[in-house]
C-alpha cells in the first residue's frame, strides 16, 4: 500500500466514495478512476452499489439523531457499526468491478450524520457551530487496508461555515459549461442546488440547501402506508394537492432565510411530520403525500426564484439522488421550471444515484493532494480550507 506522500504524487488513482444520507437507508459506494486534481480532475465511474443497513439499524440511527431519544452508549456502538457497514460496502463495490482491494488507493467516506447544528450558538461562553458524522474512518481503514479520508464537514464549520453543501465543488469541477447556465439539483433526504453560470469561476458558484426532498415524503409514507418510500410517486399521483396545507408548508421559516444555509432532520424530521399530520385534518393519505411531494418541487423552484434567478437564469436543470425515481416529483419540477428542461444526471454521463458518493471520492483526492475543496460562497466559511481527516494504514 503506497504511503500518503506516494499517493499525493500518483496522477491516477482508484478511489471509493462512500455515503449514507439523511434517510439512513444504507450505504452508497462508488468506485471511480480519478486522474489529476483541482481544475484538471477527470473522473470515470467504474461500479456502484447500494448496501442496505441491517434490519433495525435505520431506526436506531434515526432515534439517536435527535435529542430525547439518543444515548451516548448507542452512539458509540453505532459509530463502530456504521464503519463495519461502510467497509463491507467497499468490498462489495470492488467485487462488482472485479478489482482487488489491494489495487484501490483511497476511500472517501462521508459517514452517517447524527446531528447538524450549523448556526452559531453560545455554549459555555463560546460561540460554536457543530456537526457530527459517525462511522470511524480509522475502523474503515483497518478493516479494508486502504487509507480513508473522512469527517469532511468539520473543517468548514470550524472556519465559520455551514459544513454544507459540499457538492458544489464537484459540480464546478465536472459540470460547468462554456455555453450554458446550468443548475444541478440533488434530491436526497434534503434537496440542494448548485447554480453554475456559463464560464463560471469558483467564486461565481451559488449553492445551498433548499429544504426537504425525500425526507418528508418518505416519513409520511412510513406513517401512513408502512412503506419506506413512495415507489415511482404512485401514491402522490393518486392524490390531490391541498392548497391550505401547501401554504402552511411553504411558510416554513427555513425558506425565508437567505443563503448560505443548510438543514436536516433537526428541522424536517419527526417533529415536522407530527405537525403535518396535525395540519392535514380530514385529508386522505394520498392527498397528504401529493401535497408533501408538491412542497418539495415548489420549494426548490421558490428558492431558485428567490435567491438565484436574478443573478443566473438557468438554461438547463440536471437532477440526481433518489428523488429522480419519483416520476410524479420529476413531473412537478418540470411543470414549475418550464420551459427549462429538467433532466437526469445520466445526460451528463453520471449515475443519478452515484453522484454524491462520487463527491466524497473526489474530495478525498483533493485532501490527499493538499487542496482546499469547500466553496466559501456556498457554505459561508471565512476562507477555503482543506477538508477531512486522513486515516492512514501501515
Amino acid at each position: 500500500m503506497p504511503s500518503i506522500d506516494e499517493l499525493k504524487r500518483k496522477r491516477t488513482k482508484l478511489a471509493v466514495g462512500l455515503l449514507s444520507g439523511t434517510s439512513a437507508d444504507g450505504v452508497d459506494a462508488v468506485l471511480v478512476r480519478i486522474t489529476g486534481s483541482g481544475i484538471r480532475t477527470q473522473v470515470r465511474q467504474l461500479a456502484f452499489v447500494t448496501v442496505p443497513y441491517p434490519i433495525g439499524m435505520k431506526s436506531a440511527l434515526l432515534a439517536n439523531s435527535l435529542p430525547g431519544s439518543s444515548s451516548v452508549d448507542m452512539v458509540c456502538r453505532l459509530n463502530a457499526a456504521v464503519a463495519v457497514c461502510f467497509a463491507d460496502a467497499v468490498r462489495r463495490v470492488a467485487r462488482k468491478a472485479r478489482v482487488p482491494l489491494s489495487r484501490i488507493d483511497l476511500i472517501g467516506s462521508h459517514g452517517q450524520t447524527i446531528h447538524h447544528l450549523p448556526e452559531p450558538e453560545k455554549f459555555f461562553g463560546m460561540q460554536l457551530r457543530s456537526t457530527l458524522q459517525i462511522g470511524s474512518p480509522s475502523m474503515i481503514a483497518v478493516q479494508t487496508g486502504i487509507p480513508v479520508v473522512g469527517d469532511f464537514r468539520t473543517a468548514d464549520v470550524a472556519a465559520g461555515g455551514q459544513g454544507a453543501p459540499l457538492v458544489p465543488y464537484l459540480d464546478y469541477l465536472l459540470f460547468r459549461s462554456p455555453r450554458r447556465n446550468r443548475m444541478l439539483l440533488n434530491l436526497g433526504g434534503i434537496a440542494n442546488l448548485t447554480a453554475l453560470p456559463k464560464r463560471a469561476a469558483l467564486a461565481d458558484v451559488r449553492a445551498f440547501d433548499t429544504g426537504p426532498a425525500n425526507m418528508v415524503i418518505d416519513g409520511l409514507m412510513q406513517r401512513l402506508y408502512r412503506l419506506p418510500f413512495d415507489p415511482g410517486g404512485r401514491a402522490a399521483a393518486r392524490g390531490r394537492i391541498d392548497s391550505g396545507l401547501l401554504r402552511w408548508m411553504m411558510a416554513h421559516p427555513f425558506l425565508q432565510k437567505r443563503p448560505p444555509k443548510s438543514t436536516g432532520r433537526e428541522e424536517f424530521g419527526r417533529m415536522y411530520l407530527d405537525a403535518i399530520i396535525r395540519q392535514s385534518g380530514h385529508l386522505s393519505s394520498e392527498d397528504v403525500v401529493a401535497t408533501a411531494t408538491e412542497f418539495t418541487a415548489l420549494s426548490v423552484y421558490d428558492q431558485y426564484v428567490r435567491f438565484v434567478r436574478r443573478q443566473v437564469r438557468i438554461d438547463e436543470l440536471f437532477v440526481s439522488g433518489g428523488g429522480v425515481h419519483n416520476r410524479y416529483l420529476m413531473r412537478r419540477l418540470a411543470t414549475h421550471f418550464h420551459p427549462v428542461p429538467v433532466l437526469p444526471m445520466e445526460e451528463l454521463g453520471f449515475s443519478s444515484d452515484a453522484k454524491e458518493a462520487v463527491l466524497f471520492a473526489v474530495l478525498a483526492n483533493e485532501t490527499i493532494s493538499g487542496r482546499p475543496s469547500n466553496v466559501p460562497g456556498a457554505t459561508g466559511a471565512s476562507r477555503p480550507v482543506i477538508l477531512g481527516t486522513i486515516a492512514p494504514v501501515a
